[in-house]
């Protein structure tokens, strides 16, 4: 039989003017592909893949009896790229022979042409080695040119990246200072209203201390008999909060995204695999983003439709007063800003490497608007999410991340010039006997932050499942409770980025505080640490049964307000110390200090435990000892903030050694390589790989030629074990010299028009 190559995929490439555009093939599916079912709220489908391409690789499977099949994959339909490359689905029984005959002899050197965009199915893996290699060929390609169109096309090829970092910055500051607008607005809405502007929140209304006469509760506005006034408010309270998460609830259902693996099993399969389930607007998204850069494929999660919904539904689900920070999907929403700018640049959008560059610098600026924290931003991308961080990437994330928060800073969402409500500075030095304290406050905050993850795991794996099927159900009644428990007390009254400001503040000597927990005598202590207790027990239960619900959510600030309650108590208790034994060796010149009061300063105390209860939760360690840096801006914590950090993370891995993340991934069973934690080595591979069997390898000893009929039976013992995206060995003389590809292999497969007649080489 007559040997053929495995043809050249047509690159689509248009920068290249020499080379005619090459017929593009009717994209058709293996009749085995299962459709995505995705609701639609917008008229973007984002069934289509996570990474959109401007085209996809083509699905030919030809038969002997007809050459055309149903269309089985929903289109794109009003999308940004099918609008612009649309195809036709005109069928032809020579498309495959004219095809090849387009494809220049260039293209088939390799058996990607370096233009093309790789496509990869649902739950699979990017392939980096061949988007490397695609890379340096288009590099190589504008170099080739001499002429001053090739020089001017290198020159713009130079400066993309840093276009589209600045792109990416600018839109997700401005997205960020929508957020930031909207959502105390609606907040304070819970509780009243401004008489002169219905759209001014409490402190606008208020600009003045004292009693502001222009704010009127709902008690004022809604009288009934028989009803006092704290009932009516309560009951506002309460409704509001489970309105807005219903509401919230219900645009993150939107997105449901029901998927089978990429290609349906054989029916021999006994146990077919259960369709996998995802809403792309729930939760915080860091996790996802994580198994996302590293290479895995999830379908529709950073598209457009994913971006409107969740920013609506964090507005929402923020403003209800949950347990619940924006912090972490701003990460999410980040990232889907990087990857829809990336479609306008074909040298990012065409090459999922390259794409997922851009990514990791989008979410280190999701970090930096979040917390104003620009170099945070780039050590959260570098230390938590960046799977693949080459040195170039490291300054253009750099790059972005400043820029968002340089355009958040212009726009001065809260009118006091700063990027986040719960900056603070600290004009007072710490004391030496201190360092035992932010020890212990560091033991406590990382066990605190080991115990909330044992608990989430066991409400997700105990109580949960109960209420599975009716995820709108758990957000009324989380909703429904916290309400209930939060509205008597003033401090899980607020939202938890005022509480965090509260808590973090200093205290000055004759300050007189709204919330009370800035005594200015030892006998006024005790209450405020009462006060302190409660909310710290109440705020510890709600996040715990909060965590995983289907609205929007972030995890940082909850986590940071739970360990600052704990920090505050403690800060107060050494305020007691100091105060009854003044005359001690240790304490005396603490005591000495303006009778002891604002010598110590709680708030610190509480910085230092949010931090470390952060730290006992994600266990991001030189990311946050920076955070909690740039939050403060001076020099004087950072060395106890990091010796905090770093017996929280200590503890907290004694305890339990998996983080958030790491506890979400195991959950939700995503395919994440840990490239933190080293193997142990428990034997030689020639003990646990079994011996290679025929029909599972490819064997050229006798001959370079295989026959398509062998090769399509051995991709279909792949199909049907779920090894979708491996690679079959290729031995001669029991020597492995290389690996087919399992999707390269069925494009190959694919567009063979007569496997009896043709040989694959």
């Amino acid at each position: 039989m007559e040997g053929l190559e495995i043809p050249a995929r047509p690159s689509l490439d248009r920068s290249d003017s020499n080379l005619s555009d090459p017929l593009l093939p009717v994209s058709r599916q293996r009749l085995q592909r299962k459709s995505v079912k995705t609701s639609s709220v917008l008229e973007t489908d984002e069934s289509a893949p996570l990474l959109d391409q401007k085209s996809r690789r083509s699905r030919i499977r030809l038969h002997p009896s007809t050459f055309c099949r149903p269309y089985q994959y929903g289109t794109r339909n009003g999308s940004f790229r099918n609008s612009k490359y649309n195809r036709s689905d005109s069928c032809s029984s020579d498309f495959t022979s004219n095809t090849i005959k387009k494809i220049s002899a260039h293209d088939l050197k390799s058996f990607m042409g370096e233009g093309e965009h790789a496509w990869y199915d649902q739950f699979t893996s990017t392939d980096w080695v061949h988007d490397s290699i695609a890379d340096s060929q288009r590099v190589q390609k504008l170099k080739f040119r001499k002429d001053i169109i090739g020089r001017l096309k290198t020159l713009f090829d130079g400066c993309e990246g840093w276009i589209l970092s600045a792109l990416v910055g600018f839109a997700i500051a401005i997205i960020a200072y929508i957020i930031d607008i909207a959502e105390p607005l609606i907040f304070d809405w819970k509780e009243g209203y401004c008489s002169n502007s219905v759209f001014a929140t409490q402190k606008n209304c208020c600009l003045e201390d004292g009693i502001c006469d222009k704010w009127k509760p709902w008690s004022e506005l809604v009288r009934l008999p028989y009803i006092g006034k704290k009932s009516v408010e309560f009951t506002a309270f309460v409704f509001s909060m489970t309105i807005l998460s219903t509401v919230a609830c219900l645009l993150t259902l939107m997105t449901k995204t029901t998927a089978s693996s990429s290609y349906q099993k054989s029916s021999l399969d006994e146990y077919p695999e259960a369709p996998k389930i995802y809403y792309p607007a729930a939760g915080s998204g860091v996790p996802e983003v994580r198994v996302i850069l590293s290479g895995f494929v999830f379908h529709g999660f950073l598209g457009v439709r994913t971006l409107v919904i969740k920013s609506l539904a964090l507005i929402l689900s923020i403003s209800s007063g949950l347990s619940i920070g924006k912090e972490g999907p701003f990460v999410h929403i980040g990232t889907c800003v990087g990857n829809i700018a990336c479609r306008l640049f074909s040298k990012y959008n065409m090459n999922d490497g390259k794409l997922r560059e851009v990514l990791s610098a989008a979410a280190a600026a999701g970090v930096a608007v979040a917390f104003g924290a620009p170099i945070s931003g780039v050590l959260f991308s570098l230390e938590e999410v960046a799977y693949f961080f080459p040195a170039k990437t490291l300054f253009r994330t750099f790059f972005c991340s400043i820029t968002a928060a340089l355009t958040l800073k212009f726009l001065n969402p809260y009118g006091t010039n700063k990027i986040v409500l719960f900056q603070v500075r600290y004009t007072s030095d710490w004391q030496f006997f201190e360092i035992a304290a932010f020890i212990l406050i560091g033991i406590l905050g990382g066990a605190v932050g080991a115990v909330f993850i044992k608990a989430s795991r066991a409400w997700a794996r105990n109580f949960r499942p109960l209420v599975k099927k009716w995820p709108l159900l758990e957000v009324i009644l989380v909703a429904l409770a916290t309400g209930i428990f939060s509205f008597w007390n003033p401090l899980t009254r607020l939202s938890v980025a005022k509480l965090l400001y509260n808590l973090v503040s200093p205290c000055y000597p004759g300050q007189t505080h709204g919330l009370g927990i800035c005594p200015q005598e030892i006998e006024a202590i005790q209450p405020v640490i009462y006060v302190l207790a409660f909310a710290f027990f109440i705020k510890g239960l709600l996040t715990i049964i909060t965590f995983g619900i289907k609205v929007p959510a972030g995890i940082y600030v909850p986590s940071m307000v739970v360990g600052g309650l704990g920090g505050r108590i403690i800060g107060h208790i050494v305020q007691i110390l100091v105060l009854r034994y003044p005359t001690s060796s240790i304490l005396r010149n603490c005591a000495q200090h303006s009778s002891g009061v604002s010598c110590i300063t709680p708030g610190v105390y509480a910085l230092i435990a949010a931090g470390s209860t952060m730290c006992g939760v994600t266990r991001l360690s030189v990311t946050l000892a920076v955070i909690l840096f740039e939050i403060t801006g001076s020099l004087d914590y950072v060395l106890p903030c990091s010796l905090a950090i770093l017996v929280a993370k200590w503890t907290a891995d004694a305890i339990e050694p998996q983080s958030v993340y790491d506890l979400i991934t195991e959950l939700n069973s995503y395919p994440l390589l840990d490239n933190k934690h080293k193997p142990i080595l428990v034997a030689d591979l020639e003990t646990i790989v079994p011996p290679a069997r025929k029909e599972r390898v490819v064997d050229i000893s006798n001959s370079p030629l295989v026959e398509a009929g062998d090769l399509e039976t051995k991709f279909a013992l792949y199909e049907k074990a779920g090894e979708f995206d491996g690679a079959i060995p290729i031995i001669k003389d029991q020597t492995l010299v290389g690996l087919l590809a399992a999707p390269d292999l069925k494009f190959a497969l694919d567009n063979l028009e007569d496997k009896v007649i043709r040989n694959v080489l």
